[in-house]
């Protein structure tokens, strides 16, 4: 392919002169006083109202989030959508859809992508859910428009949005069991056309023990006055400013800064004696803005600076293993904090989305993305190791016939180390009637990561670990289809959807013959085991989502999920002597076969909506967990109730208050540590908040991010 004129082509369709409307102005207005709460932005980037989006998404509306009551991110995922599953440890969320993890799922808000490495994990944390307007979900490979991290899924956290001419004001407060606070502040004004937020979250928790026992395998006696908790201690906090100008009608500019804490509280003595908490520090910068054109079309340009800092806080003496100088051992006494990993990252994204004749819809875009990762201690490069990836993108949606859309795609990767790589997508939906028939096909394209190239480092937990990065791995890639079939009346809708996703040299960590490690870190730490990152030969998913939603009166709303997976990979491993390596044929770690949700939402207004009184039960159920090692996760299920009274004290004054009790069944797991869980949840537990709002507040789908058009 040439390369050159497919960036010459991107360019001169960037400058066009287009003049076709929006497909949100082509509705008529009573359509659009009906659908309004169901505009997407996700899946192809541009607006789309949910039941004629041709790429199946998912949405999680401030509805449902209200009558939740969720307090955390992966709290409110795992329990509203049925492909969603976590295994939160200190190392982060572990989360997984549809068979794969962390590394293959981007997560947005308002159309950025956050960053924040926690153990390989993204750090939800980050994510305030009192500001959660709506999530939107989209299964599946969408690297055209979002790059090498979308291969399972997208999630985009879309905020709620203040209009004021003054000030907004809000408070939320929220306690529960085990020392759980959450603490939200918002505060806006405008000043001319500069329109200062200010948003501050704290959250702490005291952490739970569902267990005393280690698992045996780790000890020649059996622990079981094991001081280790299912949950640590922890306490994070965030601030962030936004500053936003608009100069003309047209042109609007932003800039914003955000800086994060957490430091998470492990205890020390038997069996493990832990000698040193672990830190987390993440600051970002962005800028950017839009330029809204003629007909509806529009350009924006973003860029951010990230950082995300990792440490080691000694609480007591400790001595540790010197690479620079072998005899000579490392002394951090307590109070002394050692840096492990220091990624930094500068991520520059340009888009612009024109209406051309004959009911198309252009989008194009590149990005640059240069990515740093400072490990004194971790790599085997030295110090540090860099990276970057450039991409350019183009797709096109056509609605030409009423009843048919389709929207195709393709990106162009150069990175340094791998080269260029094409990727393409396209999906269609065709209406008939009450009926949606969607289809999609997509390609996705992942270079390693650099902790995955170079990362040398030992984990000393129960048993001491050695893992070890891969000068010799390969870009995966993967090919994903997915069809599927909906309905839609007024008051019901039923999805149903099946789709399979291929992948080729999928890295993981894999146990390894401990003599292929290095000589003198054998020596220095004896570990009981080496493991480095592989490409496995190949792997596959497999699975069929059904979703239902129904209101058969309007003050309640019924909703159910299922979520069926399957899968296969061939994994690199020893030979029964440990001297050979061999492929056998193993399921993808974390894998359950079956997954549901089920709530029933009722609320009702009450002395002319002054007080609206919402009471929600929802539940959730998994089946077993397969791992390949530490044993499965035990099947379980978990109910809970919420209520959610809320009181509209004047026009511009609200007060929320919250209250619920969660796992309503007691339901808790007393797997010895070291084995792996179904859930961590403590068991039954209680929980209140106060929410208080001076100030309007938007629909999400009536404003507009920097990135997408919503």
């Amino acid at each position: 392919m040439n390369y050159r004129h497919f960036v010459t082509g991107c360019l001169c369709l960037l400058s066009m002169h287009v003049s076709a409307q929006s497909i949100i102005e082509n509705k008529s207005e009573e359509e659009l006083s009906l659908m309004l709460d169901e505009v997407v932005v996700t899946g192809t980037g541009t607006e789309h109202f949910l039941k004629d989006a041709p790429v199946q998404t998912e949405v999680i509306n401030r509805k449902m989030l209200e009558s939740y009551g969720g307090s955390s991110l992966e709290e409110i995922l795992s329990s509203l959508s049925a492909s969603f599953d976590f295994n939160q440890s200190d190392m982060g969320s572990q989360m997984q859809v549809g068979g794969l993890g962390n590394d293959y799922i981007l997560v947005l808000i308002d159309g950025k992508k956050i960053h924040g490495d926690v153990g390989g994990q993204n750090n939800l944390g980050l994510i305030d859910p009192a500001r959660i307007d709506k999530i939107e979900i989209v299964k599946g490979a969408s690297s055209t428009l979002y790059g090498s991290d979308a291969m399972a899924a997208v999630i985009n956290i879309i905020t709620k949005k203040n209009t004021t001419d003054d000030i907004f004001l809000s408070n939320a407060t929220r306690g529960g069991s085990y020392g759980e606070l959450r603490q939200s502040n918002t505060v806006q004004f405008k000043l001319g056309k500069v329109t200062s937020i200010t948003n501050f979250q704290l959250k702490h928790s005291d952490g739970w023990q569902n267990t005393t026992v280690e698992d045996p395998r780790k000890y020649e006696k059996p622990v079981t006055n094991s001081i280790n908790k299912t949950a640590n201690r922890y306490t994070d906090w965030q601030v962030e400013e936004r500053l936003e100008y608009q100069p003309t009608k047209n042109l609007s500019l932003y800039a914003e800064g955000m800086y994060y804490r957490k430091r998470i509280y492990r205890p020390r003595g038997i069996p493990d004696y832990k000698t040193y908490d672990l830190a987390y520090k993440n600051t970002s910068l962005a800028g950017g803005g839009r330029l809204n054109l003629k007909n509806h079309n529009y350009i924006t340009l973003d860029i951010n600076y990230d950082t995300h800092n990792y440490y080691y806080d000694y609480t007591f003496e400790t001595w540790e293993y010197n690479p620079d100088n072998p005899n000579r051992p490392l002394i951090w006494k307590a109070g002394d904090r050692s840096l492990q990993s220091d990624q930094e990252r500068v991520l520059s994204t340009a888009k612009g989305v024109f209406n051309l004749p004959g009911m198309n819809r252009l989008s194009v875009g590149g990005e640059f993305q240069y990515d740093w990762l400072k490990a004194p201690k971790r790599l085997d490069t030295g110090d540090t190791a860099s990276d970057y990836t450039g991409a350019l993108y183009v797709q096109d949606e056509w609605s030409g016939l009423n009843n048919l859309n389709v929207t195709a795609g393709v990106r162009l990767t150069l990175n340094k180390e791998f080269g260029a790589k094409v990727s393409p997508k396209i999906s269609a939906m065709y209406k008939l009637g009450d009926f949606n028939l969607r289809a999609t096909y997509s390609e996705g394209f992942k270079t390693p990561t650099l902790k995955e190239l170079h990362y040398l480092y030992v984990r000393q937990m129960s048993i001491v670990i050695l893992n070890m990065g891969n000068l010799d791995l390969n870009p995966q890639t993967n090919r994903y289809v997915s069809a599927g079939l909906e309905y839609n009346t007024k008051r019901f809708n039923v999805s149903v959807t099946g789709y399979m996703n291929w992948l080729d040299n999928m890295i993981t960590l894999v146990t390894i013959p401990t003599r292929e490690a290095p000589g003198d870190i054998i020596i220095a730490y004896d570990p009981n085991r080496v493991r480095q990152y592989k490409n496995m030969d190949d792997a596959r998913t497999t699975g069929v989502d059904l979703n239902i939603k129904w209101m058969p009166i309007s003050s309640l709303t019924l909703t159910g999920g299922y979520s069926y997976l399957d899968t296969d990979a061939n994994l690199a491993s020893e030979d029964s002597h440990g001297k050979a390596i061999t492929l056998k044929d193993v399921v993808i770690d974390g894998m359950a076969h079956h997954r549901g949700t089920f709530s029933a939402a009722w609320n009702k207004g009450f002395n002319h909506n002054k007080y609206r009184l919402s009471v929600g039960l929802f539940g959730r159920f998994q089946s077993k967990r397969y791992y390949q090692d530490d044993g499965n996760g035990k099947a379980y299920q978990i109910w809970r109730l919420n209520t959610r009274h809320q009181f509209n004290l004047t026009k511009q004054i609200k007060a929320d208050i919250n209250a619920g009790i969660d796992n309503i069944l007691n339901y808790y797991e007393t797997t010895p540590h070291g084995l792996n869980y179904g859930t961590t949840t403590p068991g039954r537990t209680v929980y209140a908040s106060l929410t208080l709002q001076f100030g309007k507040q938007l629909r999400a789908n009536r404003s507009r991010s920097n990135n997408t058009e919503e």
